[in-house]
């Protein structure tokens, strides 16, 4: 019989990998309440000095899914494919992905969650609209799929349940930035979910979580190999979050900017990086599908629209505004701007009122960050380059004091980097 004492020194000296058996004893035992809080974080620390290799990562993870229940999704007609993001700033892409890949064909269950710090939420963007409501059961989850081929809704507390309590356990003690417990996190509620195929956008760049390539890169991979041998087809883009995505960061700005672009007239910086992850879900989908015609002929919109009606919303209400506005980071010198910090910004739409320190803090829907210019546009000196929105005047001093040093402005134009770095599929 294991103990937790043994398989804490395994890891922290790096004796020897855990096996199968002891890592589901270790999760059972947990549940029970035999392992303790404060011995499952000594060994989450010591796996965040030591790793997980990739046989323990696999039973890891399996551990994690077989704490709570799977959704069955094999009742769906439609072939089923989904997609993650590790989180940006700006980054509005799963309002507008999820029903312009449905209205292609597909069913995407998109089970989301709440921004936490500079990085918004979905579903906090989301409940900006009038009567949307986030939590379904997994019975309205499968009749809205079904309906519409598309849902935005916060995972039941059924799924990976393991996860949540060892996310709070990372929170309160410095192990979150670790690549195998980030991942097996990510990928074992999107496995539960029952998705049949997942394409991944990993961030990496001032504004994303993984602001370093080389972690980047190795989360990817170490995610498309999760879901492959769980039986999910995954692929991974890397892309850039240098600079904010879009113009509008917050909650209720980024719903109306999201479709402004469902409607044909998105940034072509977030519809590029749109267009590309919903050729790659298409395809894992097996659909031939060209999703910018389901955008030109209006399938993309109506499709959100039947979505946000299925939860409650009304997709025609008018957004909550701001009462306050005011514009911020005046351009020092006339030239071309080569820098707007998505860290800075994001920062900044947080101390509107954006975003929450905390998980149980509210958020303002109204407040954000509108962007009036973007890197490789021409400023004069003086020219505003951001506006700040908030119900509260006071927090305009805080988020000005968030945007120093966040702007660049150069004598010349600078040189145009792809949005998608780099793609990661799973070795044959």
């Amino acid at each position: 019989m294991p103990d937790v004492i043994t398989l804490i020194k395994a890891k922290r000296d790096g004796a020897r990998p855990l096996t199968d058996e002891e890592i589901r004893w270790l999760f059972a035992a947990y549940a029970r309440g035999e392992v303790a809080d404060e011995q499952m974080s000594a060994l989450l620390m010591a796996i965040y000095f030591n790793g997980l290799d990739a046989a323990e990562l696999r039973a890891w993870a399996a551990a994690m899914i077989a704490s709570g229940e799977r959704l069955d999704l094999t009742a769906i007609p439609r072939p089923t494919v989904d997609k993650h993001s590790t989180g940006g700033v700006g980054d509005k892409v799963s309002l507008i992905l999820a029903p312009l890949v449905a209205s292609c064909g597909a069913a995407v269950p998109q089970l989301s969650g709440r921004g936490l710090g500079h990085t918004g939420g979905t579903l906090d963007k989301l409940e900006a609209i009038p009567g949307w409501r986030p939590s379904l059961t997994n019975s309205e989850i499968l009749e809205t799929l079904g309906d519409t081929g598309a849902v935005i809704c916060a995972a039941g507390a059924g799924l990976a349940p393991a996860d949540r309590r060892l996310y709070a356990l990372r929170d309160v003690t410095g192990t979150v930035e670790s690549v195998p417990l980030i991942a097996s996190s990510i990928m074992s509620k999107k496995i539960a979910e029952g998705t049949a195929a997942l394409v991944l956008d990993v961030k990496t760049g001032s504004g994303a979580f993984m602001k370093d390539f080389t972690k980047a890169r190795e989360l990817a991979e170490t995610m498309v190999r999760l879901g492959e041998e769980h039986h999910v087809r995954t692929r991974a883009l890397i892309t850039r979050m240098d600079s904010p995505l879009g113009w509008a960061v917050g909650n209720a700005v980024e719903v109306e900017e999201a479709v402004t672009a469902l409607r044909g007239d998105g940034p072509a910086d977030l519809m590029e990086v749109t267009f590309v992850l919903a050729e790659h879900m298409l395809a894992l989908a097996g659909i031939d599908a060209d999703p910018r015609a389901a955008i030109g002929t209006g399938r993309a919109l109506r499709t959100y629209q039947e979505m946000i009606r299925a939860q409650g919303g009304d997709p025609d209400a008018p957004l909550p505004r701001a009462r306050h506005a005011e514009q911020a980071l005046a351009a020092p010198e006339s030239g071309w701007i080569s820098r707007l910090d998505a860290l800075a910004v994001g920062t900044a739409a947080w101390r509107l009122g954006a975003g929450r320190a905390r998980k149980e803090d509210p958020v303002s829907p109204s407040a954000g960050v509108i962007c009036l210019a973007k890197p490789g546009e021409y400023v004069t000196e003086g020219q505003p380059v951001v506006e700040l929105r908030a119900d509260d005047p006071g927090r305009f001093a805080a988020a000005k004091e968030a945007l120093a040093g966040a702007l660049t402005v150069s004598p010349q134009p600078p040189a145009a980097s792809p949005l998608v770095i780099e793609l990661i599929e799973a070795r044959q």
